[in-house]
This record gives structure tokens, C-alpha cells and sequence, in this order.
């Protein structure tokens, strides 16, 4: 493993060369107790109970499934990032650090403790209690014993994270804090860098502003929304022939990491036009397509998305606000709730049940609902329709709103796909899109609160010091540095899936699953750094934290991604 201290020159390439080799070698241990660990999962589920409930019963195994399936994609999407800045030369001293202490630290937790949340753990051991089960149990213990024989995973466990790995790596980040240089992203493509470097300005530029608009709990001005949407923000993906940039999924990431770094808000302005887009550009008819991506496209049009509702969280299929037929259209009734940007959107993405008589999602459609944008003093100025502002902790400059829909009229034209009974289908196929952006929000957080972290820590003073002199604080700040990395990369992968054309239900799951727990994670860490001032409502950690907090439960709650997850696995 590479040591902190500099190895003479004829050893580097040996010395990275042995980095990588047992890098890759180890995630093969790791992926063989995973296979394991799922033959375990697919004997406790394949009993005599209906399918649904078996899941249900057995959810904390097959969580725990999920979540180590997706610490070992992020370890061999490291190893890809290797993989690829070792093609263009790029392989620094830095980057090998983050890649040997990223399996370094994983490895250690598969087997210690793979992290849920705070307070839950999943340890494969855990599923030997399964005794009823001999041969997946017998198999799961011999892929245990082999994976502890390993000397390239024990190596790793021993040194890839060890101190002045963590020193090297806190040295590193403190010294790239000046020009925003924490380690190469191998984006493959200049187009994607020069894209960031245009949005990494303008997050930085209004970072300051952004603070304010959280405490002041005031909506982002109409002027920032103009310059984004000049910016492409909300085109990016729409195809050019209806006025969009026609750019990848890669694209949507870059630019949401980096206005989310500045502030989530930013980030997330640019999401409701990622759903609604491909909600039309996938599913719509000719006419739709023409009428509304060119307005999503210039940000003429703000979209909302009207899905959740008071009753109905994650459990879609179960929706009951109704779209009623009149002569002409659709009168709606029912109630929506956490309608993010409701008052100012000028389209409601809505999904309503348009056969009462059908059970679960067949009787389901989506209706491109307009409406008039509210003001301060008239939220929701239109007839049949009411709402009322969900206060919130964070995620602020939007707004969040409880709508009830009292006959509210829309045209039949409005139907997306111009055919009823699809609005769940079409609805599932946007969340890998919507997941891998959550993803990148989350990415961006976490790169946020290491920035303020290590700032504060290189500028606090005690004990004649500054604090990033001790170990504890750097560590931190070195973990926090490699994890971000890791969700980037896992982020990255699911975008190129997306991007290819393939299904990626599954990644996207794996990437916001991950990316969620590190942005929070980092956010409390860096709030630690910085002490009591961190909890003050004047320093951007406190916001910073607040913002991390929603990402494991909108777009999918993790407990939700991780069933999905492990269907797909299984």
C-alpha cells in the first residue's frame, strides 16, 4: 500500500501498480460474499408466503443486501475511475490515496458493519442465524473465510486507510481548497469540464446571496431563474429540434452538482424540467412535445410535480385525487402535498386517477395541467384550486405546498400520451432520471460541507494551532474527501447507463442510495468541525445540514431504494 512517506522513483510504478491490482482483487472477494449473501436472501424469500409479505418479513436482510450490493459497485466504479485516468495520464499521488482508502475503509465495514443510517448497521454474519437454510448458510460462511484469508483485502483493511493515509489525504484537500481541486473526476469529455467551470462560477457567485434566501425563507428571485435558464439549466437534457441542448445525463450531473455545491436550491431548480421533459419527451404526443418542451427548454414554463399525496408517501399505486371526464376535459378533485415550487410553476405535472373502477396503478394517467403562477399575495390564483405552504427546515427557496384540487378544470389535450391508464408506467420510467439527479444534488452537498469543513478548519485556531493539525478533525475531512469521490463516481455510472440507452433502474437506486448517506454524513461532520459556531443560524453549515437532511427521503426514501434495489438484485 502507499505510504505517506515518498517511495524512491524507480518503485512508484510498482508501488501503484500493486495498489491497483489488489483493489481489483479484493472487490472480487467482496462481490463473491455478496453472491452469497443474496443466495441467502432468495432462500428466505422463496418460501410459501406470498411474495410481497415474504419481502416485508425479511427486510432488514434484504436491505442489507441492497446497501452492500451498492458499496461494491461503488468500489469497482473506482476502480473504473482508475482505470481511466491511468489511460490519460492522469493517476496522481492524490487519486491513488482516495482509491486505496475507499476499499481500505469498505472492506473494514463489510465485514465490521456496512452503515444504513445512524443508528443501523448490516453485517453479513447476520444472515448465518438462518440456519433453516444449510446450504446457503454452509456457502455464505466458506465466502466469509476466504474473504478474511485474503491478503489483498487484509492488506487494504490494514493500510489503505490507515493514519498518514489520512494525513497525506487532509494535506491534499487543505492544499487544493484554493483552486477547487480535490481530486480528478475523469469526466472522458472537455466539454463536460468547460460546462463545470461555467457553473462552478456561477454557484460560487451566488453562494453568499443563497445563505440569505435560506434565512430570509424567500424564494429564489425571478432574475437568477432567468440567467439559469440563458445558462441551458433547464434544456440541457430536451432534445434541440424543440429548443433544447440535447446534452446526456453525464451533463445533467455536472451542472447539478455544481449549482447544488453552491446551494441546493440551484441544484434543484432544474429538476421539476427534467421530469416534466422526459414525462413529454418520451410519452407525449406530437402537439404536447411542441407546445411545452420549447417553453421547459428557454424556462418560460416553470414545472411543478402534483404525485404525493397527504395519505400516499412512497405508495403510489394507491393515489386517489380523481380526474373526473366533462365535456371538453377533466374536473379535478383531491389533495396533493410537498408540490415543490407549486405556487410559482406554471404546469403541474399531475397524477390522477382516471378510472376509479380499476384497482392499484391500472387506473392511473398524468394530465399536463396549466396554470397561472402565483404572487406573494395570491399563491394559487385559479379556480378549484387552493394551497397552503408546508414550513420546512431546509431545502428552501422554492417552497413547498399542500394543493387541494376543488374541480379544478383541465383540457383534454392535457392527458399525456393522449391515452389513459399509463400515468404510473410512464411515471416509473422517469425515476432513473430523477434518482441519478437526486444523486447528483446529494454529490454536491457533501462536496459543499467538505468545503466549508476544511475552510473553517484551516482558519479556526486552538491551542496555538489550526484545528486541521489535529488528526481528528483531518481525518474526518480525508474521509470526507474520499467518500465524496465514491458517490460522484457511483453517480457517474449510472448516468453513462442512462445515457447508453440501458435500464438502470437499479444504479440509479444504488447512486442516490449512497450519495444521499454521504452528503449527510459529511454535512454532520462538517458541522462538527466547526463547533458551536456550526450551529449557528450565521455560518452556511448550519443550511448546509439542514439541505442534507431531505436527501434519503424525497425521490424515493432510502428504506424504499433499498427494497428496489434488492427486488433487482434478486
Amino acid at each position: 500500500m502507499m505510504q505517506a512517506t515518498s517511495q524512491p522513483r524507480g518503485h512508484e510504478r510498482d508501488v501503484v501498480d500493486t495498489v491497483r491490482r489488489s483493489c481489483k482483487e479484493s472487490v472480487g472477494f467482496a462481490q463473491a460474499v455478496l453472491d452469497d449473501c443474496l443466495g441467502v436472501a432468495r432462500a428466505l424469500v422463496a418460501g410459501n408466503e406470498a411474495g410481497r409479505e415474504s419481502h416485508t418479513r425479511h427486510q432488514a436482510a434484504l436491505h442489507g443486501c441492497a446497501w452492500m450490493g451498492a458499496y461494491v459497485q461503488a468500489l469497482r466504479e473506482m476502480n473504473g475511475w482508475a482505470d481511466r485516468l491511468s489511460a490519460q495520464g492522469g493517476l496522481g499521488r492524490r487519486e491513488l490515496l482516495m482509491l486505496q482508502a475507499a476499499h481500505g475503509e469498505y472492506l473494514a465495514q463489510l465485514r465490521g458493519g456496512l452503515p444504513m443510517s445512524q443508528g443501523e448497521v448490516f453485517r453479513p454474519q447476520t444472515l448465518l442465524s438462518f440456519t433453516e437454510h444449510g446450504a446457503a448458510i454452509a456457502s455464505l460462511s466458506e465466502r466469509l473465510a476466504a474473504f478474511d484469508r485474503s491478503a489483498d483485502v487484509q492488506s487494504l483493511i490494514t493500510h489503505g486507510f490507515a493514519p498518514s493515509v489520512r494525513a497525506d489525504l487532509a494535506a491534499f484537500l487543505e492544499r487544493g481548497l484554493d483552486t477547487r481541486e480535490f481530486g480528478d473526476p475523469a469526466y472522458d469529455d472537455d466539454t463536460l469540464s468547460s460546462i463545470r467551470d461555467v457553473f462552478s462560477r456561477y454557484a460560487d457567485d451566488h453562494a453568499a446571496v443563497a445563505h440569505r434566501w435560506h434565512l430570509e425563507d424567500a424564494l429564489i428571485p425571478d432574475e437568477v431563474i432567468a440567467e439559469l435558464a440563458r445558462l441551458g439549466t433547464f434544456g440541457l437534457t430536451i432534445e434541440s429540434e424543440y429548443g433544447g441542448a440535447g446534452m446526456s445525463k453525464m451533463a445533467m450531473c455536472v451542472v447539478t452538482e455544481e449549482l447544488s455545491r453552491g446551494f441546493v436550491g440551484l441544484g434543484s431548480l432544474g429538476t421539476r424540467s427534467e421530469i416534466a421533459a422526459e414525462l413529454i419527451g418520451k410519452n407525449g404526443t406530437l402537439g404536447q412535445k411542441r407546445h411545452w418542451l420549447p417553453a421547459i427548454a428557454d424556462g418560460s414554463v416553470l414545472p411543478a410535480a402534483a404525485f404525493t399525496e397527504p395519505d400516499v408517501g412512497s405508495d403510489l399505486a394507491s393515489v386517489t385525487t380523481r380526474a373526473e371526464r366533462t365535456e371538453g376535459g377533466y374536473r379535478i378533485f383531491g389533495n396533493k402535498t410537498w408540490t415543490t415550487h407549486g405556487s410559482r410553476s406554471d404546469m403541474l405535472t399531475l397524477l390522477v386517477r382516471t378510472d376509479r373502477e380499476q384497482r392499484g396503478h391500472a387506473g392511473l394517467s398524468i394530465l399536463l395541467a396549466p396554470k397561472p403562477r402565483g404572487t406573494p399575495a395570491n399563491a394559487f390564483p385559479a379556480d378549484g384550486l387552493r394551497g397552503t405552504e408546508i414550513k420546512v427546515l431546509g431545502y428552501r427557496g422554492m417552497k413547498e405546498y399542500e394543493i387541494a384540487f376543488d374541480g379544478f378544470h383541465v383540457d383534454r389535450d392535457a392527458l399525456l400520451g393522449g391515452v389513459e391508464g399509463q400515468g404510473f408506467r410512464h411515471l416509473m420510467a422517469t425515476f432513473e432520471s430523477a434518482r441519478i439527479q437526486t444523486g447528483a444534488r446529494a454529490v454536491g452537498v457533501a462536496q459543499c460541507a467538505l468545503e466549508l469543513g476544511l475552510a473553517y478548519a484551516r482558519t479556526r485556531h486552538q491551542f496555538a494551532r489550526p484545528i486541521l493539525q489535529f488528526p481528528r478533525v483531518a481525518d474526518k475531512l480525508a474521509w470526507m474527501g474520499v467518500e465524496t469521490m465514491v458517490a460522484r463516481q457511483l453517480c457517474f455510472f449510472a448516468a453513462r447507463k442512462k445515457d447508453a440507452g440501458t435500464r438502470c433502474d437499479l444504479e440509479a437506486g444504488m447512486a442516490k442510495l449512497l450519495a444521499a448517506r454521504v452528503a449527510w454524513a459529511n454535512a454532520d461532520n462538517a458541522l462538527q468541525i466547526h463547533g458551536g459556531n456550526g450551529y449557528a443560524e450565521e455560518f452556511p453549515i448550519s443550511r448546509v445540514l439542514c439541505d442534507a437532511r431531505i436527501l434519503s427521503v424525497f425521490e424515493g426514501a432510502a428504506e424504499i431504494q433499498a427494497g428496489v434495489i434488492a427486488r433487482a438484485m434478486l
